[in-house]
């Protein structure tokens, strides 16, 4: 048994895929519960002069390749990963690209967490400087800073693109569930914020299927009833999820129950409707500057946020808000693509 091991150890008998196979590195990583699976190497670059040119292009060539990593049997329903890539935009540290079971993404504040994790606790870019790591995305520049103690990564703390309310108090018909009220806020993505109560979904684990039917009626019902438009970039113009609230723990001010792409389940707070949340929380005057504001997830795991300072987009009374949590390292992976097998692409069952 000890000279199995140790052939093991060695590589499997020294065996090397075919070069014909196509072999994306990982590591794998997860923010209060939500994955984030690091592509290292093995994916190509996408084209284009900017971020957000670049998840255009990803789009049009690089699908199959997002479906292979995000989906089954490599991934499943709820996976979520970034591809790291050069920086476009002066004085980034790198850049991101994110991805999951719907398409790709233009912002992700878990992911933001995770990813400054990984590169400090791994030494991915050398010499970074943990107090500012700036990270380039398709929604803007995105500075993160570490806490470090011990040599291990804390948490993370980023500052957010600019985040705004677009309508409070909004309401939609909704088929099976009638008239529902809303509130409509950007905070990397457009969300829309519904009181769970208000369309009967508890927001606990045993619920979520119940979530998921309910938070996607709810986001198709708004999509065909209104545009979505940022006024700075057309290509952010899109309503990523539903938000459900309930009522937290006492260490929190409310539970964030996101739904979004085709039926995923954030299992953090969601990082970006935690700017949202704030946004909106800001225009009703229910917190103030520098005000700590503790959101829950559907498990129980906390981002902390805070508006820094206000500011304005096109026609938007809009903040800067900064959003703090904690990321762990979970794996290394090799995932290979053997161009004979039928679903290499991927699948998913739901």
């Amino acid at each position: 048994m000890a000279r199995q091991d140790a052939h093991r150890a060695r590589g499997e008998g020294g065996w090397t895929p075919p070069s014909s196979w196509v072999r994306v590195s990982t590591i794998e990583a997860h923010a209060a519960g939500e994955p984030l699976r690091v592509v290292v190497s093995g994916f190509p670059s996408p084209s284009g002069e900017t971020q957000v040119e670049r998840r255009a292009h990803a789009r049009r060539t690089l699908d199959s390749l997002r479906t292979a990593l995000m989906w089954e049997p490599r991934g499943h329903a709820g996976m979520y990963g970034c591809v790291l890539t050069p920086p476009a935009t002066p004085g980034a540290d790198f850049g991101v690209l994110f991805l999951h079971n719907e398409g790709w993404s233009t912002m992700c504040g878990h992911g933001i967490i995770a990813v400054a994790t990984v590169v400090l606790e791994t030494g991915l870019f050398p010499d970074l400087d943990p107090n500012a790591v700036r990270i380039d995305t398709p929604a803007g520049l995105v500075t993160a800073r570490a806490r470090i103690e011990g040599g291990r990564v804390r948490s993370v703390a980023f500052l957010n693109v600019p985040s705004f309310v677009v309508a409070l108090d909004e309401t939609v018909d909704v088929p099976g569930l009638g008239r529902v009220r809303y509130d409509l806020a950007f905070g990397g993505a457009f969300y829309a914020y519904v009181e769970a109560a208000d369309v009967d979904v508890a927001c606990v684990p045993g619920d979520v299927a119940n979530a998921i039917a309910r938070g996607m009626a709810i986001k198709r019902a708004i999509m065909a009833s209104r545009p979505i438009s940022h006024p700075a970039a057309t290509d952010l113009g899109f309503l990523y999820g539903t938000i459900l609230s309930g009522p937290p723990s006492p260490e929190a001010q409310v539970r964030n129950v996101c739904v979004f792409a085709e039926g995923e389940v954030d299992r953090s707070p969601t990082g970006t409707g935690v700017s949202g949340r704030l946004a909106i929380e800001f225009a009703r005057r229910r917190i103030t500057v520098n005000e700590p504001f503790v959101v829950e997830s559907l498990i129980g795991t906390r981002f902390t946020g805070r508006v820094v300072e206000a500011t304005q987009v096109g026609p938007y009374s809009a903040i800067i808000s900064e959003v703090e949590g904690t990321a762990y390292i979970t794996g290394r992976s090799e995932f290979l693509l053997d161009p004979e097998d039928p679903l290499r692409d991927g699948f998913l069952v739901r």
